[in-house]
């Protein structure tokens, strides 16, 4: 370790975990002694305010915690970005909680890489949350992070869990299929895609949603081209498929990057939807705008959040009760950007 390494991590104040180490317990542990949990052990109990102690791990939010029991404060973990759909999930769940009687604490983590989202859930155990919803992919989960996920209720929203959490998502293999199935009864041959990125379990179902429909049907998929939801690779790789004289129909798997493949099939003198039908997901704000209008799958935004808080809300009530997980149905809506293939 550097010496500005050394320094960095001597200024990051403690958390949960770090109580946790040196009281030699678990997150959960210290969860329940800080909040007066009654099967508590006083030695446990004494060891782990020993440790809140040394550490200086907010001593006064600690207090806090003991004496005012319930925060009525939910958390979302985040990942950095400017995605308009990550926008619509927040608001989403923010409303939910709003209506449910609870305030919202977000945490945004700058990758996915598992110590930082486990740094971001510690900043929002900090904070009292009563509950947790991850609103991006585990891709791999860390002790600190399973300890977390049995310290404090928590739902993921995309697919991916824990040990200890519960799931509500939307089927977004069933996007997939909705999306390749409208293209293919226009009777394009066959449909292109470009996916998102791996790491997100989103993408991996749409993929294979994607695909699945095309062997139903009877029909070797063509290659799959990557993208990273953003609207820079959607025109990147509509470059490539504009450049392919038998591209007719393409899958998006994000709106955002379907803008980005049609500036590119523009440009290259591509008509929408005479010469190539392009379909994307979300159905955000914009898709009605773009030009043409955009065909795309809905994502019930609204639902899903709902959904995701009113089970957080179960979970927070009765700990260890198992709740199936929640799958929300997407729809297709047709706009202007898909057509019949051209003869």
């Amino acid at each position: 370790m550097s010496s500005t390494e050394a320094r960095d991590a001597a200024a990051k104040p403690p958390g949960m975990t770090d109580v946790a180490r040196v009281a030699g317990v678990s997150a959960q542990t210290v969860s329940r002694a800080l909040s007066g949990h009654p099967n508590v052990q006083e030695k446990t109990r004494a060891r782990v305010l020993a440790a809140v102690e040394q550490l200086g791990y907010r001593k006064n939010k600690a207090a806090g915690i003991l004496s005012s029991g319930h925060s009525r404060t939910i958390g979302i973990v985040l990942l950095q970005t400017n995605s308009y759909s990550r926008i619509a999930v927040t608001a989403g769940l923010e409303q939910a909680a709003r209506d449910a009687g609870y305030a919202v604490s977000a945490a945004t983590s700058p990758s996915l890489e598992p110590v930082a989202i486990e740094d971001a859930m510690s900043r929002l155990a900090e904070q009292n949350v009563e509950g947790i919803i991850l609103a991006l992919p585990l891709i791999q989960v860390t002790r600190g992070i399973e300890e977390l996920t049995k310290a404090i209720p928590t739902i993921t929203i995309d697919g991916s869990r824990t040990s200890s959490t519960e799931v509500v998502a939307v089927d977004q293999s069933q996007a997939a299929k909705l999306a390749t199935q409208h293209l293919l009864d226009l009777g394009h041959e066959t449909v292109w895609h470009v996916s998102g990125p791996t790491e997100w379990l989103d993408a991996v179902s749409r993929s294979e949603g994607w695909r699945s429909t095309l062997e139903a049907a009877g029909i070797t998929p063509p290659p799959e081209l990557k993208g990273d939801w953003s609207p820079a690779s959607g025109y990147q790789n509509g470059l490539i498929l504009g450049r392919i004289p038998d591209v007719t129909a393409v899958f998006v798997s994000s709106d955002e990057m379907a803008f980005g493949v049609i500036r590119a099939f523009h440009e290259l003198g591509k008509r929408i939807p005479e010469d190539v039908s392009v379909v994307g997901v979300d159905d955000i704000a914009l898709a009605e705008y773009c030009s043409p209008s955009l065909t795309t799958v809905a994502q019930p935004f609204p639902e899903m959040s709902r959904l995701a808080v009113a089970h957080l809300l179960r979970y927070i009530a009765d700990p260890g009760t198992t709740l199936a997980p929640a799958s929300v149905e997407p729809r297709l809506i047709v706009r202007a950007s898909t057509a019949a293939a051209p003869h």
